[in-house]
């Protein structure tokens, strides 16, 4: 990588956010823990500390050593950091004269800043702090200032070093994107030419300079981040990639056939492989969500395990990782306790002795999309939602049985369809910047679950006991938050009485309204 920003993180639930803000500038940035600092070379332009649940004040605050980096390379403290700084160089900082929690009016005092260049004189933006700087570090001014807190951003003089005490990267912070943009490419000189078709060219190259001859194998999902990966290593070796896309008999209506035949246009080497018997089988009588996950991932790595050897001399696995779960995995308060099964293959790189290889590591979740398009992807493909690992089998509450996955694909089908066929003005869920032309495009992610409940209904002059189907529908931009979807009355009514009239064993069907928190996207 010829030129980055390094972001070293305190453990503030909106790092990530500091990265996306960058990555939209076309400037490659990467997160760190602040307790685990690359070798700072002539890569890193600048350097970003982020901000943190912890008091500068507390006996075991996270601590950065910043020898090498303060007044050596650009430096910008946001919340935590800017206490940081001014707590370990001369200055002061304590518990809260002035806390500030929302929104609040920033005044620029220091207008020839060029940390607020084509900045407006007064914006909004958002504070989030209990401790407040009372003093500053030595040799800073005052470069912006709220009604309530004094030293709301500052400069040290002679190098360049900058702090602000509010969020820069929320969206709350309407100048944000400016102020960002006048560190990364006014302050620290980045070019701003990372963009998807230099990935592509420059990730394309590594791979070739990382697998050479060897033969690699990967297992397809269908979904967004397979694809992209396959795609790019497709183009990187060629025949010696081989896709294995495994029908657990648990996918959408017409899902495995579709896909596949996608798969083979694009001109991947693509094995399918037909297993909904056996999952099946192992999922007869569990209902356990948890150990309906166990069954199908178990049962994935056992048919992957059994195709997988059937190619000779294999030497590498590849994975769709993504940059959020590297960052989740080597985050400030240690790995999660618990990775997604669908996110992997289990243990089979090690059971297999594969070595792994990720070409999309350095990703957010929408420039997987970018990249998707540069690539020339079908839309359908690289605009699909994000389906859970364990498909269909966690839509069901309760045992899996085929008449129930009959009523729930028909079902599922008629919804997703529908969002299809409904044209909307709104934006788009994939591309921010961009319309979306139907409803199902300006949604993150959509489908229907079948209850565990029969209830009592009326159809034709008969009384009917049947199942009730639920309709979820959310926005989101990672998933890790959600709200549900204001869909049209008229759109859910005319669902509903499609899915009652035309799917034998249905006689209710209702919205979820939950957010996540407190509820989750899927309801297993």
């Amino acid at each position: 990588m010829e030129e980055m920003i390094l972001i070293l993180d305190f453990g503030s639930q909106v790092t990530q956010l500091i990265g996306r803000r960058l990555r939209e500038l076309n400037v490659y940035c990467e997160i760190h823990p602040y307790n685990k600092v690359p070798a700072i070379d002539k890569h890193i332009k600048g350097v970003i500390l982020s901000g943190s649940p912890s008091s500068v004040r507390d006996e075991k605050a996270p601590y950065v050593d910043l020898s090498d980096i303060k007044g050596k390379k650009p430096l910008l403290g946001i919340c935590y950091g800017a206490q940081f700084i001014a707590q370990h160089f001369g200055g002061e900082v304590n518990g809260s004269i002035a806390r500030e929690y929302g929104r609040a009016m920033l005044t620029i005092e220091d207008n020839q800043s060029l940390l607020f260049k084509n900045v407006s004189k007064t914006s909004q933006v958002w504070m989030s702090h209990g401790d407040t700087i009372a003093k500053l570090p030595q040799g800073a001014h005052i470069i912006a200032s709220t009604d309530d807190v004094v030293n709301a951003a500052y400069k040290i003089d002679g190098e360049d070093t900058y702090a602000v005490q509010f969020h820069p990267e929320v969206f709350h912070t309407k100048e944000g994107p400016q102020i960002l943009a006048n560190f990364a490419l006014e302050i620290c000189g980045c070019k701003g030419d990372w963009t998807p078709a230099s990935f592509i060219e420059n990730t394309i190259d590594s791979l070739r300079q990382q697998l050479h001859d060897d033969k690699v194998i990967l297992g397809l999902s269908g979904g967004v981040d397979s694809t992209v990966a396959a795609v790019l290593l497709n183009k990187a070796i060629g025949k010696n990639l081989t896709c294995i896309f495994v029908d657990n008999g648990l996918l959408r209506k017409n899902e495995f056939e579709d896909v596949l035949e996608s798969y083979k246009e694009m001109g991947l080497n693509v094995i399918g492989v037909h297993s909904g018997p056996l999952f099946l089988k192992k999922l007869e009588g569990v209902t356990d969500p948890e150990e309906k996950r166990k069954a199908i991932g178990n049962t994935f790595i056992d048919v992957f395990e059994a195709e997988s050897k059937k190619i000779i001399g294999a030497k590498w696995l590849a994975q769709g990782t993504i940059y959020p779960d590297v960052i989740e995995s080597v985050s400030v308060n240690g790995p999660s306790c618990k990775i997604k099964s669908h996110h992997n293959v289990g243990g089979l790189p090690e059971k297999m002795n594969l070595k792994i290889v990720e070409p999309l590591r350095t990703l957010f979740k929408d420039e997987v999309r970018r990249v998707g398009r540069s690539l020339g992807i079908k839309r359908e493909l690289i605009g699909r939602h994000p389906f859970p690992g364990p498909s269909l089998g966690i839509r069901i509450l309760g045992a899996v049985t085929e008449d129930k996955l009959r009523i729930l694909r028909d079902a599922d089908d008629i919804f997703i369809k529908g969002l299809r066929n409904w044209k909307c003005e709104l934006p788009s869920a994939s591309y921010p910047n961009e319309m979306a032309d139907n409803l199902y495009d300006s949604i993150w992610q959509a489908g229907t679950i079948l209850l565990p409940v029969k209830s009592v209904g009326v159809m034709g002059d008969e009384r009917s006991y049947e199942y009730t189907i639920a309709l979820r529908a959310v926005i989101s931009t990672d998933g890790m938050t959600a709200d549900w979807v204001h869909l049209p009355y008229e759109f859910l009514a005319n669902i509903s009485n499609e899915i009652i009239n035309k799917v034998k064993g249905v006689n209710r069907v209702v919205y979820d309204i939950s957010s996540k928190p407190p509820a989750t996207i899927e309801w297993e």
